[in-house]
């Protein structure tokens, strides 16, 4: 299929959109997503809300960006990528896994400090004065959520003091399982985890302690000749999508 091909039939998919029209049963086609796991909540709702204005229906796959952009350099049958940072999906586009000009900014997440004792977390003192025993992060490695952490700490002088106590989850998700089931006291999670908590104490870690998290999605090669994937990826940036990221506390990109 031609690129003027794909790309007329991307703009009619989402002219549909626009209407609130159905994409009919011939056109309807699976789209598999790979997302970064601190999105995997408001990813479920923009898809269900795709499926139904589109007939398209999306599946997830989730997990650290660094885990999951090694099995998209694998070969993984996957058709877009959601990363929790730019590097990776600039890094897929350049080697190649990633269709060329699809990238996008579709997010930027902020990451807070949370336990769910609701006396335990006050701010950086809380940090600093080290009344607790382990403090769960996002393997800084692979999660760009942790990585954001790890920067927050060494900007306040606290990182060499704490490493004996660090615990690090393989992603957001199981950082964040950390805390809820007590094997840490205390964390640093993305807010989206937690926005819609009202137990535990948190504290909102202002945005310039820390490189943002803009979180880029790329159209993968598998998919370069899927009208319906091209169209979920554009779909991410709609006024419907972007009210669902508002409520889980990213900024949202027109």
């Amino acid at each position: 299929m031609s690129p003027a091909c794909r790309t007329g039939i991307a703009s009619l998919l989402l002219g549909l959109l626009c209407l609130g029209l159905p994409a009919t049963a011939a056109l309807a086609e699976p789209i598999r997503v790979a997302v970064a796991a601190n999105f995997i909540e408001p990813a479920r709702q923009i898809g269900s809300l795709f499926h139904r204005q589109t007939g398209h229906r999306v599946s997830f796959s989730s997990g650290s960006t660094g885990k999951l952009y090694t099995q998209i350099s694998q070969g993984a049958p996957l058709d877009v990528f959601l990363a929790a940072d730019r590097e990776h999906a600039r890094l897929a586009v350049s080697q190649g896994f990633a269709v060329a000009g699809s990238r996008l900014t579709y997010a930027t997440g902020r990451i807070a400090l949370y336990s769910p004792d609701a006396q335990l977390v006050s701010g950086p003192q809380t940090l600093a004065a080290g009344d607790f025993t382990r403090l769960a992060i996002a393997n800084p490695l692979t999660a760009p959520y942790g990585a954001a952490a790890t920067q927050l700490m060494r900007e306040l002088g606290v990182y060499q003091a704490l490493m004996p106590r660090l615990v690090q989850g393989s992603n957001i998700a199981q950082t964040y399982q950390f805390v809820a089931t007590g094997n840490a006291e205390l964390g640093f999670v993305a807010l989206s985890q937690i926005i819609r908590h009202r137990e535990g104490s948190r504290w909102i870690v202002p945005e310039d302690l820390y490189t943002p998290i803009a979180q880029d999605a790329v159209l993968l090669q598998h998919a370069r000749d899927k009208p319906a994937a091209a169209a979920f990826l554009a779909f991410l940036n709609s006024p419907a999508a972007r009210a669902i990221k508002a409520d889980y506390g990213y900024a949202t990109h027109n």
